[in-house]
């Protein structure tokens, strides 16, 4: 396997490689909490001068890194059962490398379209539904079904566009599989850890990663995103529920005011 070098870029200095570790350290707490992480990364690279393809390869790496540290906590946990999630990881996989060679071909602005609406819909769900809670409800499909339709769909999703995965995740380990919110939130680090780490290769291969930026900010991640799995683990349902509700009107926002 080789790495495309990376094309020439502006060196970032370091009070800006400063705050833009500083920025990751947030997101990656947030992310793990109710995710949207990138809603603060990738701006924040992209303010730092990277082209955009740059920031979008290395805005995966550093979010690799703190949906990896958030999975392996919620793991040791015990908050994920791999036998059941084999399928969707699988199939997520497949989803987010199809996604990200897709978008090479297809633009995705219909996507900025609908996106914002179906994250508005979702944040009312999390804010009114009074199924949402502590314990878990019937599930409604299987979690084979669960892996084809929506490991593969929310993956495709996430290599093509991406904005609000993790909203779309949890609602879906949520109204499909009657997860309670701490436990949808882990299995959603865990697939999104997934496409993450499919659509990171594939920007490695073509040489769009900033490594010498995005791993300082990947270290600032796993530290976010290790206090942020632990608050759920604690706090559960009354700190994701208000968290999830911000995060999808606050991509929403983002989605609809943007040119």
């Amino acid at each position: 396997m080789v790495f495309l070098p990376v094309p020439a870029v502006d060196a970032v200095s370091p009070d800006v490689l400063l705050i833009l570790t500083a920025v990751a350290g947030l997101a990656g707490m947030i992310d793990a909490i109710a995710g949207g992480g990138g809603l603060l990364a990738l701006p924040a690279l992209l303010w730092a001068g990277l082209p955009p393809v740059l920031a979008l390869g290395t805005n995966k790496l550093q979010g690799t890194f703190g949906t990896a540290t958030a999975s392996f906590n919620y793991i040791r946990r015990g908050e994920i059962d791999w036998r059941r999630l084999r399928v969707p990881i699988v199939m997520t996989f497949v989803g987010a490398v199809s996604g990200t060679l897709a978008v090479q071909r297809v633009g995705s602005e219909r996507l900025e379209q609908v996106v914002p609406l179906l994250l508005i819909a979702f944040a009312l769900y999390f804010l009114l539904s009074p199924r949402i809670g502590d314990q878990d409800a019937q599930h409604r499909i299987s979690h084979p079904l669960f892996g084809l339709l929506i490991g593969f769909g929310i993956g495709f999703y996430d290599g093509f566009f991406g904005p609000g995965t993790g909203s779309f995740f949890a609602a879906a380990f949520v109204l499909l599989l009657g997860y309670n919110l701490r436990r949808a939130t882990a299995g959603t680090k865990v697939l999104n850890f997934t496409s993450n780490i499919a659509s990171l290769l594939f920007f490695a291969l073509a040489g769009k990663v900033v490594w010498q930026v995005g791993l300082p900010m990947g270290l600032a991640q796993m530290v976010g995103a290790w206090i942020g799995s632990h608050l759920v683990i604690r706090h559960g349902t009354r700190l994701i529920r208000p968290l999830l509700v911000v995060v999808s009107l606050a991509i929403s926002l983002k989605l609809l005011l943007s040119d």
